[in-house]
């Protein structure tokens, strides 16, 4: 069965937290195991901080959007911007590249996405925004109503 599920909020930091459990309590739907379960809390935080540290450089006014589309055991995530979107799209996904060393920054976020999901395709544009999309497709064990 297909289910889906749009968020839009506002680019604080505090709302990290929110989007991924937001996600996760949608996702439990599917009974994903917990390693599951928690890769995708992951991504969404990487991908949701990214958004916001880097997309909107802290501007509050800024929103980021998600929309999870559930079908059969397959979880499909995109994760989205208007914010000042990535120059070199190629240097950001390399490991440890990051363009806030300041802020303390590990640079890893494109490097988790990728090892935790099955599918990462991003697009962006200077000034346009970025969009990342995201599959996982979710074993079919019954683990967490064990």
């Amino acid at each position: 069965m297909r289910n889906e599920m749009n968020l839009t909020f506002s680019a604080l930091s505090q709302n990290e937290s929110f989007a991924r459990v937001t996600v996760a309590a949608f996702i439990a739907q599917l009974d994903p195991t917990l390693d599951e379960l928690t890769e995708i809390k992951t991504v969404v935080s990487e991908a949701v901080t990214n958004s916001i540290i880097h997309g909107y450089d802290g501007n509050p006014d800024g929103k980021v959007h998600i929309e999870v589309t559930l079908d059969d055991h397959v979880v499909y995530l995109t994760i989205r911007d208007e914010g000042m979107g990535i120059t070199d799209l190629e240097e950001a996904r390399q490991p440890l590249f990051t363009t806030k060393p300041d802020l303390e920054r590990s640079g890893m976020g494109f490097t988790i996405m990728e090892n935790f999901m099955d599918d990462v395709m991003i697009d962006s544009s200077p000034e346009m925004g970025t969009t990342i999309r995201l599959t996982k497709h979710l074993s079919k064990s019954k683990a967490l109503c064990n």
